[in-house]
C-alpha cells in the first residue's frame, strides 16, 4: 500500500505531537516539515526533511499538508496547499477574523475533490460524544441551558506572545480557547440568534481580552452562557447541559498536560417535580484515555482514501464558528468601537 506524503507546516510542540499520530496511521507518513525557527534547510537522521519557510516544503509532492502555524499564518499557508493540489488539516482558530476564513472558503470551493478539515478536537473527546449521543436520544428530554467556563490559569504568561497582540492574534483567549466552548455549543444547539456580552483585557493590560462574558439565545429559545478567561487561578473546563429531565456536565477535559483534571461525564436525572434535591443520584464516567487527536486524524485519512465528506471541522464548521466568535466580540458595544471589530453579519451567505 503506498501511503500519502504528507507536510507539516509549524513544527513546534504542536506540529510534533500530530507527527506521531500521523504517523501511526496506516494511510499516512510525514516526508517533510518546516518552522520558521529553523535557520537552514536540513535533513533529520530519520530522512525527515525540514525546511525553513513553508514555501520550500510546498515544493514537495506532498498529498496532504498539516498546518500548525500561528493565527495569522493558517490561511495563507491554507490556501497556498490547496492552489497546490493538497489536502489540508489546519489547526484552530482557522484565522484571525471572519475574513480571513471568508477567503479561504472561497479558494476551497474552486477545489470540490480537496478535503479541508479544520482542529475542533473536542469534538472528538469521548465525553462529549456521548453527551451528544444522550442529547439526541432526548432521554432526558430537550435542552434547556448551557453553561460554559473555559479558563487558563493566571500564571501562564499570556501577555508574552504573539497571541496576546491583536494584529497576529484577531483575538485573545475567546479566540485562541474559548472558541471550542463555542463551537461545543453549536453542536448540542441550534443555531443562535442574538448575542449580548461583555470583554475586558483589565488584567494583562493586552490590546485582546482576557476575559469574555456572553450569553447567547438559539432559535429554539435555548439560553447559552459563557466565560472564557485568561485570569483562572488554575485551568479549568466546564460545561453544564441543563435538560428537561436532568443535566448533563462536561467536567474536565484530558489535554497533554493534564492540567485541566480528569475528563469526567456527569450525569443527573431529575427525582420528580416535588423533589426538594432535584436529582438524586449522578452517574459519572472518567475518561483515562484520549483518542481525539488519533480520531480526528484518522477520519481525515479515511475521507481521502476511501471517498466521502469531512463530517466535522469543515470549512463551513469553522465559519460558522468564527461569525459567533465574532458576533461576542461584536456585541460589546465598547469593545467594537475601541478595537474596530467589524460586523460580523455583513458576511452572510
Amino acid at each position: 500500500m503506498v501511503k500519502k506524503k504528507v507536510g507539516i507546516a509549524g513544527y513546534g510542540i504542536i506540529g510534533k505531537r500530530r507527527r506521531q499520530y500521523i504517523d501511526n496511521n496506516p494511510h499516512l507518513q510525514t516526508i517533510a516539515v518546516c518552522d520558521q525557527n529553523l535557520e537552514n534547510d536540513t535533513v533529520l537522521e530519520d530522512g525527515l526533511k525540514c525546511f525553513s519557510n513553508y514555501q520550500h516544503l510546498l515544493e514537495e509532492p506532498l498529498d496532504v499538508l498539516f498546518i500548525s502555524m500561528p493565527n495569522y499564518m493558517g490561511p495563507e499557508v491554507t490556501m497556498a496547499g490547496l492552489e497546490r493540489g493538497m489536502h489540508i488539516f489546519c489547526e484552530k482558530p482557522p484565522g484571525r477574523n471572519v475574513e480571513d476564513i471568508e477567503n479561504v472558503f472561497q479558494v476551497k470551493q474552486k477545489y470540490p475533490k480537496l478535503h479541508l478539515k479544520y482542529g475542533f478536537n473536542h469534538r472528538y473527546h469521548d465525553s462529549v460524544r456521548d453527551a451528544l449521543e444522550i442529547i439526541k436520544s432526548e432521554k432526558l428530554g430537550k435542552i434547556i441551558y448551557l453553561r460554559g467556563i473555559y479558563g487558563k490559569s493566571i500564571i501562564s504568561p499570556f501577555n508574552k506572545t504573539w497571541r496576546a497582540q491583536r494584529k497576529y492574534a484577531g483575538g485573545g483567549i475567546l479566540l485562541d480557547q474559548g472558541i471550542h466552548i463555542v463551537d461545543l455549543m453549536q453542536l448540542f444547539c441550534d443555531e443562535f440568534v442574538e448575542v449580548k456580552s461583555f470583554i475586558s483585557n483589565s488584567y494583562w493590560k493586552c490590546d485582546v481580552e482576557d476575559n469574555v462574558y456572553a450569553i447567547m439565545r438559539s432559535k429554539s429559545g435555548v439560553v447559552a452562557t459563557l466565560h472564557s478567561s485568561a485570569t483562572q487561578w488554575q485551568h479549568r473546563f466546564s460545561l453544564e447541559i441543563g435538560l428537561e429531565e436532568g443535566f448533563l456536565e462536561l467536567r474536565g477535559i484530558l489535554t497533554g498536560t493534564r492540567s485541566y483534571g480528569e475528563e469526567k461525564l456527569v450525569i443527573g436525572k431529575r427525582n420528580g417535580l416535588g423533589s426538594l434535591t432535584g436529582a438524586d443520584r449522578e452517574e459519572i464516567t472518567i475518561y483515562l484515555i484520549d483518542h481525539s487527536w488519533s480520531d480526528e486524524i484518522n477520519e481525515l485519512a479515511e475521507v481521502i482514501v476511501n471517498g466521502g465528506s469531512i463530517q466535522s471541522g469543515s470549512v463551513e464548521d469553522a465559519l460558522n464558528t468564527m461569525k459567533l466568535v465574532y458576533q461576542i466580540y461584536w456585541a460589546d458595544t465598547t469593545w467594537r468601537e475601541a478595537n474596530n471589530i467589524p460586523n460580523p453579519n455583513d458576511y452572510n451567505r
